[in-house]
């Protein structure tokens, strides 16, 4: 089992995380907030009182950094920043200020290399004219 796939069976039992008495203010949402009170149940790990992130249920340190594509990303600015990155272990993510000319040469030189870009233009930009 590679790195991707066991990242996912493992995501798969972890608990969700929820703020304490999110079920009763509905101004506190279901977003994580550690507890901070002193007689806090949740604090002190008191059985059905939710669950708490720890270390135990992180990724694998193999999956760590890792799209789920199985790839590491590389976030790219100019042409030049593609030189030297190995299509087999790195895919690129053109960064978002770069515009669209721009973007279009860094997609042509990718797609010469065989790298895999992770955000590429849309079908609507493509076919947009000078």
């Amino acid at each position: 089992m590679n790195a991707i796939e066991l990242r996912k069976r493992l995501k798969g039992k972890k608990p969700e995380f929820l703020r304490q008495e999110w079920f009763r203010l509905s101004s506190l949402g279901r977003k994580w907030r550690s507890p901070k009170g002193n007689q806090s149940k949740l604090r002190m790990h008191k059985s059905g009182k939710g669950f708490i992130p720890h270390p135990g249920y992180g990724s694998p340190a193999a999956a760590r950094g890792l799209h789920p594509s199985g790839f590491r990303e590389v976030l790219i600015n100019n042409i030049q920043s593609l030189a030297g990155i190995d299509p087999k272990v790195f895919a690129i993510r053109v960064s978002a200020t770069v515009g669209r000319l721009k973007r279009a040469g860094i997609e042509k030189v990718a797609k010469e290399k065989g790298l895999k870009v992770l955000n590429p233009r849309k079908e609507a930009d493509k076919n947009v004219h000078k």
